[in-house]
């Protein structure tokens, strides 16, 4: 049955000789890799002017010169990225360039600060989504957190299928976005220029008291969130066609073209419309309203800005498996990472990133506006570390032309840098919890990585020296009555050897003399041990009687315990018995260096 329920969900297995068709075109990576950047828009304009309307509604026009300020924060992210992409072309961004640039402790910040970037992108995005769908029907309020969770549940399944599966079902919704956000932009322009935009906007340039340098830097900071998800093309470009880097390259300058068209036409209009951050209603919706009213294009536009919103997880669920697969590959997060599922995707990154973001989203009620200044936080740390390992590298290798690249990472370096140091002071307390959490990520990297050192390092053998060391064998076979298991167990064992011994713990002595009765009747060819327990404890005289058959044959004989163990026809069944079996083999797998084996016995009713 589960078998059936997955074939359905995620498809048929793939061969591992299907690999290249996995591959994305340019037009199907814009559409995965740039969702996160595009959909945005949605949110980056709002954040920039919940911050200004604390100073009075003429601060409004403020918005103006931040967009520009914003606008040219991008050119230079896409510029450097751009230089990192071709520098390189095996991908893992920001964590592969600050680990050879700037040491490992700095790769694993940045790797770290990225991952939880990817599920804090998972979970902004479904909660802005989910703020979408209860803009238009407010009714839907209250089950916020049930909407984005079974969202990011579809997405994880969708994801589960493969990297040109999901691409193809994401490609019509992005696409089907950017056309309606353009022609939103367009009638917008056109409605405003026939005269029928709000007049009492105001005048840019007007003076306004209570804004001080503070407020303003901060609804840069908060405008900056737009920019979240421009990193994911040099993460992923193991993902393209080949030529990879050429592909990804174009594909980032097409995406910061399209985002910043986007991104400025709905803050000019939200300017000229005079629209205000409200808590029922994203501006993106009022915009829409003041354009076309509450029509069929109203909902039309809702809708897919819904499905973007929603559907920008999907580049972080593109980036996360294979940020994750490069630290699992340098020994900094667990190897199962590395694995790939039947459809060639890294499936247990998947799931991971899918439960993560789950919770977190739960956590923290669907709220958008109290993951963003923490999600954009994740992603400008990496900004600044990927911006200046690439100013070392080209001071460090010269090559024609570096002082360009320098010049432009050192402009970005300092740019990230700013707008990171302006987060942690303007939102503090809505950021501070990465200030621990970070740290304990990366202690989470050094620890799993010194098991893999310590783990290797053990299991390293001398090749001219290590050989196998031939001995006997003296098997040892818990036994609690006289059955058919018991009966498999001894006859395994004894075409091994002759050295058997069956072990027998009563807690009473009318139990031990019926057993040794049976025993005698039955005649196995096998000497019965009997131990007797006064506490009732099966485990402790069983590893004393082991420790003292250790002690006198280990020299000479590798000792094996042979735990005979019925299986159940239903997995209900199990709950009816005692597994004093799994127990046994649980505790002497963890503190004994024995053989530990099963003989399972299969029962067909």
């Amino acid at each position: 049955m589960v078998s059936r329920v997955k074939r359905l969900l995620i498809g048929r297995p793939r061969k591992s000789t299907e690999l290249e068709q996995e591959k994305l075109s340019k037009m199907k990576a814009l559409a995965v890799l740039s969702s996160d950047a595009l959909s945005s828009v949605a949110y980056g304009t709002e954040q920039i002017l919940i911050v200004l309307i604390a100073a009075g509604f003429t601060a409004i026009w403020y918005s103006l010169p931040i967009a520009l300020a914003v606008l040219g924060l991008l050119a230079i992210l896409i510029l450097s990225y751009r230089q990192t992409i071709f520098s390189y072309p095996q991908g893992g961004g920001a964590y592969i360039v600050a680990k050879e640039n700037l040491g490992v402790s700095t790769g694993l910040l940045a790797g770290g600060s990225l991952l939880v970037d990817y599920i804090l992108t998972v979970a902004v995005s479904a909660s802005a989504g989910t703020d979408a769908i209860t803009s238009a029907f407010p009714s839907l309020h209250d089950h916020a957190v049930a909407i984005a969770v079974t969202v990011i549940i579809i997405l994880t399944i969708i994801n589960l299928r493969g990297v040109t599966e999901s691409a193809s079902f994401i490609a019509i919704p992005v696409y089907l976005f950017v056309l309606s956000i353009v022609v939103l932009i367009i009638s917008g322009l056109v409605k405003y220029a026939a005269g029928g935009g709000h007049a009492a906007v105001p005048e840019i340039g007007s003076a306004v008291s209570s804004v001080s340098l503070f407020l303003l830097l901060k609804a840069f900071s908060s405008g900056c969130s737009a920019l979240t998800g421009v990193e994911a093309v040099s993460n992923a470009i193991p993902n393209f066609k080949a030529p990879a880097e050429k592909n990804a390259a174009k594909t980032l300058m097409m995406m910061g073209l399209i985002l910043g068209f986007m991104f400025t036409g709905i803050t000019l209009l939200a300017y000229w419309y005079g629209i205000t951050p409200n808590a029922k209603e994203t501006v993106v919706s009022q915009i829409a309203e003041s354009t076309f009213g509450r029509g069929v294009i109203y909902y039309g536009i809702q809708a897919i800005t819904a499905v973007i919103l929603f559907l920008a997880a999907n580049t972080a669920y593109s980036a996360f498996p294979l940020l994750s697969f490069m630290l699992a590959k340098d020994k900094y997060l667990p190897h199962a990472f590395m694995v790939r599922g039947d459809r060639l995707g890294f499936s247990n990154g998947i799931i991971f990133l899918g439960v993560a973001s789950s919770l977190l989203v739960a956590a923290f009620h669907g709220e958008t506006g109290n993951l963003i200044p923490l999600y954009a936080v994740g992603v400008f740390i990496p900004f600044t570390l990927s911006q200046l390992g690439m100013m070392i590298r080209w001071f460090k290798l010269k090559p024609a032309g570096w002082q360009t690249k320098f010049a432009v990472n050192t402009v970005g370096m300092l740019t990230t840098l700013t707008i990171t140091l302006i987060f942690i002071i303007t939102k503090f307390s809505n950021v501070w919890v990465a200030f621990i959490f970070l740290p304990i990520v990366m202690l989470i990297f050094f620890r799993i990585h010194r098991h893999y050192q310590n783990t290797a390092d053990q299991l390293r053998i001398q090749l001219d020296k290590d050989k196998p060391v031939i001995k006997g064998s003296t098997i040892v076979i818990p036994v609690s009555a006289v059955t058919r298991a018991v009966l498999n167990s001894i006859s395994y064992a004894k075409s091994l050897t002759d050295n058997v011994v069956a072990v027998y713990i009563g807690f009473d002595e009318e139990e031990v003399r019926k057993m040794e009765q049976k025993w005698e009747e039955w005649d196995p060819g096998v000497r019965l041990i009997v131990l007797r327990s006064r506490y009732r404890s099966v485990i402790r005289p069983l590893v004393k009687f082991i420790d003292t058959v250790e002690w006198k044959t280990a020299a000479t004989d590798h000792i094996t315990i042979l735990i005979p163990q019925f299986i159940t026809k239903h997995w209900w069944q199990a709950v009816l018995h005692n597994q004093t079996s799994v127990l046994i083999r649980t505790y002497l797998m963890n503190t004994k260096d024995i053989v530990v084996a099963t003989v399972p016995y299969h029962l067909n009713k």
